[in-house]
């Protein structure tokens, strides 16, 4: 009996990933209804903004990705008991993730009052200060989203290859993650110009890359954790 809660663990934190997964790629119905939107110039969030007709939707997605990896990774968590307690890389690893899907879930709840990159009001007004707080609280619930989701990526593939693990993740993880950290740079790069009145630099094309590798990633991973025979 012991040997059945990792099993039953690691089939529930793959179905969670996976269709935490799908849930973080609800952006992309923007290619199919009109959000008002340019996608090469802003914002994945500002979709989800209080002001923007899709607005609840896409906060509600968020919120339903948030949870589902929240809850993935806490699988994964418990999936590590017996001789995988010892396996420093994989509890990192699945300790991140957690940290990215709470993180995830307090972005849904914390929204734009409005599109800065979209609109010259906003983006003067948030520059002046005089946007709600939940803009600052956004910004840091964002960073650390990203900051977890990059440190399960790194953590997660290097515990694949290091000790055996989900062979599917071993292959390709270590692709994705050198893509992730591209993704990455050139959205940070794309935020500094924005915020140094610069242009955009394609801002939302370099984090909607960003976040597709993540969810990429997420679905490799729940791919690579099927049930295993207990005997």
């Amino acid at each position: 009996m012991p040997g059945k809660v990792p099993a039953r663990a690691t089939r529930a934190a793959a179905l969670l990933l996976g269709l935490g997964a799908l849930a973080y790629t609800a952006w992309l119905l923007e290619v199919l209804v009109r959000t008002g939107l340019d996608p090469v110039r802003t914002y994945v969030s500002e979709l989800a903004a209080a002001d923007q007709p899709l607005g609840g939707l896409f906060r509600a997605t968020d919120l339903a990705a948030g949870l589902l990896v929240l809850a993935g990774a806490l699988a994964g968590l418990a999936a590590t008991r017996g001789p995988r307690r010892h396996e420093p890389w994989a509890l990192g690893g699945w300790i991140a993730l957690a940290v990215f899907g709470a993180a995830t879930v307090a972005d849904s709840r914390l929204p734009l009052s409005c599109a800065p990159t979209a609109d010259p009001e906003c983006a003067a007004r948030e520059t002046a200060g005089l946007v709600p707080a939940t803009h600052l609280a956004h910004a840091v619930s964002s960073s650390l989203a990203m900051t977890g989701a990059l440190a399960a990526m790194v953590a997660l593939t290097v515990a694949a290859r290091r000790y055996g693990h989900w062979r599917p993740l071993a292959r390709t993880g270590p692709a994705l993650v050198v893509l992730e950290l591209a993704a990455t740079a050139w959205t940070l790069a794309a935020v500094a110009a924005f915020e140094a009145g610069k242009g955009t630099w394609s801002l939302g094309a370099g984090q909607r890359l960003q976040v597709l590798l993540v969810a990429v990633w997420l679905a490799v991973l729940a791919g690579s954790l099927p049930p295993r025979r207990v005997r």
